[in-house]
């Protein structure tokens, strides 16, 4: 603990503020209900309420409160992305692992799959799959984590393949050591560091992918609070020069920036350089 302290203390203010942000993002989605004046789906007012009062940022085109809104989107929004982004990980990951260890016919049917899953546009594979299956909350999450399991599954396999060749690999595998030895006592610790790094980017793809399929209306559905979903409904606002409807796509590209300071941060920590 003190270590990590330590490391926090001495990173660059860049990751100090991206650490900071996602901190506070993890508070308000924790304690949503707490902070929130009104509940996620309660119409309190008209619609377009003006801001102040009792309304800090207005209300939307239905007469619930922006504020409370955007509180629950954070909530929302993020948990889900979370949630798809480990179970991608951890799809994708582990064959990747799995087909860079194993060798062979099990890497060649894993990558030719993977080749033509990544062959189709994946905005247009989550629409076409969204709209068959129906958008849940369940399928939204499946789908975006089958989609986003290639890309990870590419880039374990790239690292693997290179930890695979070692010495102490090879002598594990005279030693008798099993597939689940290999991948969790041998290659996986020696690749980490590029896999965390992209947990922290693929998160980010993953929230703004999910952020756009809910403006499309094939994402998170109404009622329940999403920042892609309130752009959308509060748009026309815009045109009023009423910036309501810009608070959301704001949220998003602020944890955006914030994680991606903290993933350069940890490349650069991971690389062995030197702050300059």
């Amino acid at each position: 603990m003190k270590r990590l302290f330590i490391e926090l203390i001495r990173a660059p203010l860049s990751a100090q503020f991206g650490m900071a942000v996602i901190l506070l993002y993890i508070l308000v989605a924790l304690f949503a209900p707490v902070l929130a004046p009104f509940g996620e789906t309660e119409v309190v007012g008209d619609g377009f309420a003006p801001w102040g009062g009792q309304f800090l940022l207005g209300t939307d085109n239905l007469g619930r409160d922006m504020f409370s809104r955007l509180v629950f989107g954070a909530r929302n929004t993020l948990g889900i992305a979370f949630l798809t982004t480990v179970l991608a990980f951890l799809l994708g990951g582990t064959c990747g692992l799995v087909a860079a260890i194993k060798g062979g016919w099990v890497d060649q049917g894993l990558s030719r799959v993977v080749d033509i899953l990544m062959a189709i546009p994946q905005l247009i594979f989550a629409l076409l799959i969204l709209s068959v299956v129906g958008t849940t909350a369940t399928s939204l999450v499946l789908v975006i984590a089958l989609l986003d399991a290639t890309r990870v599954f590419r880039l374990a396999r790239a690292v693997a393949m290179t930890v695979v060749v070692q010495d102490f690999v090879e002598a594990a595998r005279l030693r008798g050591e099993g597939l689940w030895w290999l991948v969790t006592r041998e290659v996986l610790p020696n690749a980490a560091a590029p896999l965390i790094a992209e947990f922290g980017l693929r998160f980010c793809f993953v929230f703004l992918f999910i952020s756009a399929l809910s403006f499309l209306g094939l994402g998170i559905q109404p009622p329940t609070a999403d920042w892609g979903s309130m752009v959308r409904d509060n748009a026309v606002l815009i045109t009023f020069g009423d910036v309501s409807p810009l608070l959301p796509a704001l949220a998003v590209a602020l944890i955006t920036v914030s994680v991606n300071f903290v993933v350069d941060w940890m490349l650069h920590k991971s690389s062995g350089l030197k702050e300059c």
